[in-house]
C-alpha cells in the first residue's frame, strides 16, 4: 500500500466518522467519494466490505466513549429501576425505537443498497429531498420537550423513521432528528437520542458482517487498513459529535440543508462530464 492510497483511506475514515454524526448520510458519501470521485476506488470488492468493518467500529467506539456515563446510567437505571427514572426510560425507549430498523434492516439492507448503490441521480435527490425535510422539520417546530417529557409512543415513531435511512442519501441521524423535531423535542435532546440510537443499529451491523466466515480472514490479510480505518473513523466521529452538541445550542439546521443541496448538485455535475 503507498502513500497515496493512505491518504485515501484516511479520507473515507474522516468521511465515515463526520458523515455518520452530522445530518448528511454517511452511506450516499461513500458511494459518492469511492464510485463518483474515485477516493478509496483501488480496494476490492472483499476488502472495501471489511474496511466499512472497521470504519463502524471506530464510529461505534466513537458513540461508547462519549457517552459512556450516559450509557452506564442507563444500563443501572433500566434494569433496576425499570422505566421509574429518565435513564431507565431512555434504555428501554432506544430498545423499543431500534426494533423497526431492525426489522426492516435484516430483511431488506441488501436489496435495498444494492438497488441505490448504482442510481446515483436517486442518491443525489434523497440527500437534496431530505435536507430541505430536515431543515423544515426543525424550523417549523417549537423546542417544548425534553427526555423527561418524551413518551414510548414517540420512541416508536423516531424508530420507525430509522427505516428510510436504508436508502442511501438519506441519512439515520437525519432523520431521526427530522422526526424528533416534529415530536417537539429540544434540538440537543434529539441529536442526543439520535446518537445513543445509532449505538445498537451500528452494533447490530457490525455484528451481521462480522458473522460472516470471511471477513476475519479479510481483516487479517489486511490489518494496517483496518487499524486506519478505525483510529480515523474513531476521532473524527468523537470530534463531530461534539461539535454537532456545541452548534445546535446556539444554530438550526439550514447549513446541512445548504450543505446536501451543494454536495447533490456537485455530484450531478461531476457525473455529468464523466
Amino acid at each position: 500500500m503507498n502513500f497515496i492510497q493512505i491518504i485515501q483511506i484516511i479520507i473515507l475514515g474522516i468521511v465515515q466518522g463526520i458523515a455518520e454524526f452530522l445530518p448528511i448520510s454517511s452511506s450516499a458519501h461513500l458511494i459518492i467519494f469511492r464510485d463518483i470521485f474515485g477516493v478509496g476506488a483501488f480496494l476490492s470488492e472483499n476488502y472495501r466490505m471489511s474496511f466499512d468493518i472497521a470504519l463502524h467500529f471506530g464510529t461505534l467506539l466513537a458513540i461508547l466513549v462519549y457517552f459512556f456515563k450516559d450509557f452506564l446510567n442507563m444500563i443501572k437505571d433500566g434494569f433496576t429501576k425499570g422505566v421509574k427514572t429518565t435513564d431507565g426510560k431512555i434504555l428501554w425507549y432506544i430498545v423499543a425505537a431500534t426494533i423497526p430498523a431492525a426489522i426492516v434492516g435484516v430483511l431488506f439492507d441488501e436489496v435495498i443498497e444494492e438497488f441505490f448503490r448504482s442510481y446515483y441521480v436517486l442518491i443525489c435527490i434523497a440527500l437534496a429531498v431530505m435536507g430541505i425535510i430536515i431543515y423544515l422539520c426543525d424550523k417549523l417546530n417549537k423546542q417544548t420537550k425534553t427526555f423527561k417529557d418524551m413518551k414510548l409512543s414517540d420512541a416508536i415513531i423516531i424508530g420507525c423513521s430509522q427505516v428510510l435511512a436504508l436508502i442511501p442519501g438519506f441519512s439515520r441521524s437525519g432523520t431521526t432528528i427530522a422526526a424528533s423535531r416534529v415530536l417537539k423535542m429540544k434540538r440537543e435532546d434529539a441529536a442526543k437520542f439520535s446518537f445513543f440510537l445509532s449505538a445498537p443499529v451500528v452494533a447490530g451491523a457490525l455484528a451481521i458482517d462480522l458473522l460472516k466466515g470471511e471477513m476475519f480472514s479479510l481483516i487479517l490479510e489486511a490489518p494496517v487498513t483496518f487499524i486506519i480505518g478505525v483510529v480515523v473513523a474513531f476521532v473524527s466521529g468523537l470530534l463531530c459529535i461534539k461539535f454537532l452538541l456545541k452548534y445546535i445550542k446556539s444554530h438550526d439546521y439550514n447549513i446541512f440543508m445548504w450543505y446536501r443541496l451543494g454536495i447533490a448538485l456537485v455530484t450531478l455535475i461531476v457525473l455529468l462530464f464523466k
